[in-house]
């Protein structure tokens, strides 16, 4: 137990070390620019309807991820209503502004084994469908702001590169019928290690981890499903990006190009930095050197911190009904 407690522990220092760097750069950027961010006009003009789109297609896309995790999961012989699907995706979502990022994963295991789905097809659904996230972002990071990047991180091509071809890499590995098996009974053991006696009994019965009848890898429609779309997400989260940037600095004159590459970077480095909360900080700084060129500093680092608002008011619409249906249910 202690070289896997010596990895786990260097690799926590390294992210912390990676976003401490971050932050860092941050602040000496602010600090250093402050006058001309002081001096450069933020004008705000708030409109009511471009902020009720930007909401209206952030929780769309919502749905369409919570879609593609239900049909990952048919995939794998396990059926779930989207109603119910939806409901596992947005509350176990919700764990990602606890450190670590592991919590909405293990939220995902508990809520669906409560509607009696294997917890651990819905845990190896949910990483599939991460590997398959950052490697479409990626993607279109190239596609659309890795030039913006790169002035500001040299080396950003070859770390989109490695992060596109690790993604493609793990993907065919993980369809081997061999390592899905090897996956799915190391996350059985996990679970069935770290979970108290008695906890495999849901609102339904549970399931049993092996599950015979269904498959063993999920089937490349859903697979497939889960690339086009996370490949639409990152162009909606883009486009509500622009949205929000209509509704509340439209002097900025952001293009509909920049804001996909920004929030795709912007995002996918917040997901690579497991320890900042719903990659607080990381998402911020990385938002505002992708566009600080385009759309001036001032401006950047304004979108940056109302773009974060917005992500959070819009992850607590989406799981209000659901906590309001549990809290009702539970009264009942």
């Amino acid at each position: 137990m202690v070289k896997p407690w010596l990895g786990d522990r260097w690799w926590r220092w390294l992210q912390a070390i990676a976003g401490l760097a971050i932050i860092a750069f941050v602040v000496r950027y602010l600090v250093r620019n402050w006058t001309a961010i002081r001096t450069e006009p933020v004008q705000w003009d708030i409109n009511v309807g471009w902020l009720a789109l930007y909401l209206l297609v952030v929780l769309a896309t919502f749905a369409l991820l919570a879609e593609s995790w239900r049909r990952m999961l048919a995939g794998w012989g396990a059926r779930l209503a989207f109603v119910e699907a939806a409901r596992v995706w947005v509350l176990s979502s919700m764990g990602k502004y606890l450190p670590g990022k592991v919590w909405s994963l293990a939220g995902m295991a508990m809520l669906a084994e409560r509607r009696g789905i294997s917890p651990v097809t819905a845990t190896a659904s949910a990483l599939l469908l991460q590997v398959v996230s950052l490697g479409t972002g990626a993607l279109l990071v190239g596609a659309t702001g890795v030039a913006t990047l790169e002035s500001h991180r040299p080396g950003a091509k070859v770390a989109l590169v490695v992060i596109v071809l690790g993604s493609i890499a793990a993907l065919v590995v993980a369809l081997s019928p061999p390592f899905a098996r090897r996956l799915r009974n190391a996350l059985g053991r996990m679970r069935r290690t770290g979970a108290p006696r008695g906890a495999g009994e849901g609102e339904q019965g549970g399931m049993n981890d092996a599950e015979p009848a269904q498959r063993v890898t999920p089937s490349i429609g859903a697979v497939g499903f889960g690339v086009a779309a996370n490949l639409v997400a990152w162009g909606a989260y883009g486009f509500a990006l622009w949205c929000l940037a209509q509704g509340l600095l439209p002097a900025a004159n952001l293009a509909f190009r920049d804001a996909i590459g920004g929030f795709a970077g912007s995002y996918i480095a917040g997901l690579l930095f497991l320890l900042a909360p719903g990659g607080l900080g990381v998402r911020e700084g990385v938002l505002l050197w992708m566009l600080q060129d385009r759309i001036g500093p001032a401006n950047a680092l304004a979108l940056a911190g109302v773009s974060r608002i917005g992500m959070t008011v819009a992850d607590l619409l989406a799981a209000l009904p659901f906590v309001l249906w549990l809290r009702r249910r539970n009264g009942e």
